[in-house]
């Protein structure tokens, strides 16, 4: 395959799938990886792809778009780590818990691992293995159908496991959140599966870094209002601060610790 046909299949590959590997697209288009990186180069400056560790994502991702778990994990993670060490302040032991698909959430599942007797359901795949090795957590795991690059049970099946549910706590995450827009996400297939996960809990917690904020995604979720707190890390901008108000909660990304905060404080910056 000539080269100019060669990237017009990888282009058409990464708009179908919303992302590819270089590894699998050599395999598929039967060449080396080291050629397609030189492609995914070329198309990268020509604006028609959007490079990143190991593979790109469709050009024109400034809408939020539906990424795999493998680009997410590498995206921000001590942000990440930082919001889910104060989210995991929050929980006392013999708490029960809904974690939302996502790798902020698998994070927060990570920094659980000083409690007990934890209640912990999910519909991500990826959480539910690492919380089933810990051992030590009453585990409920959705039914459903599998969203293979995203690790994440959807449809029926799992709704239905989470209708009947009442839990101290739900940890959403989001794909975009906006203060007029709210949380929004790329698919309107996981809409009601975390509206279901909200009205579960005694109290909501939005997990989100600073780069989902002032984004929209396609599908609404639900309003910002409807979360005791929202935790972002302290990349986020001055006018989103101002806008998301008592509720936002900043966490450092470089600290060390992060201190428990009562369930009923309001902070507006830690670190």
């Amino acid at each position: 395959m000539i080269g100019a046909k060669r990237r017009q299949e990888i282009r058409r590959i990464i708009e179908q799938a919303g992302y590819a590997e270089a590894r699998r697209l050599a395999v598929e288009l039967d060449v080396d990886v080291s050629t397609i990186r030189r492609d995914l180069d070329f198309l990268a400056r020509e604006g028609l792809v959007q490079r990143t560790h190991g593979g790109a994502l469709p050009a024109g991702v400034g809408e939020a778009v539906d990424v795999p778990y493998a680009v997410k994990r590498r995206e921000k993670p001590a942000e990440k780590v930082a919001i889910a060490r104060h989210a995991a302040s929050l929980v006392a032991d013999g708490d029960s818990l809904v974690l939302d698909s996502g790798s902020t959430t698998y994070a927060l599942a990570e920094a659980l691992s000083a409690r007990r007797q934890l209640t912990v359901a999910t519909n991500d795949l990826r959480i539910a293995y690492y919380l089933a090795e810990r051992g030590g957590v009453r585990l409920v795991v959705t039914g459903g159908q599998l969203i293979d690059s995203v690790f994440t049970l959807v449809g029926p099946g799992a709704l239905a496991s989470l209708t009947d549910l009442h839990v101290d706590w739900t940890f959403l995450g989001a794909d975009a959140v906006d203060a007029r827009a709210g949380v929004t996400n790329v698919n309107s297939i996981e809409v009601p599966l975390k509206q279901a996960m909200l009205n579960a809990a005694a109290r909501r917690v939005l997990l989100a870094d600073s780069s989902k904020f002032g984004r929209r995604a396609l599908a609404t979720v639900v309003a910002v209002g409807a979360f005791d707190y929202i935790v972002t890390d302290d990349g986020i901008s001055v006018e989103d601060r101002e806008d998301f108000g008592p509720n936002l909660v900043c966490v450092a990304a470089s600290a060390g610790a992060v201190p428990v905060t009562p369930p009923d404080d309001r902070v507006e910056q830690i670190g």
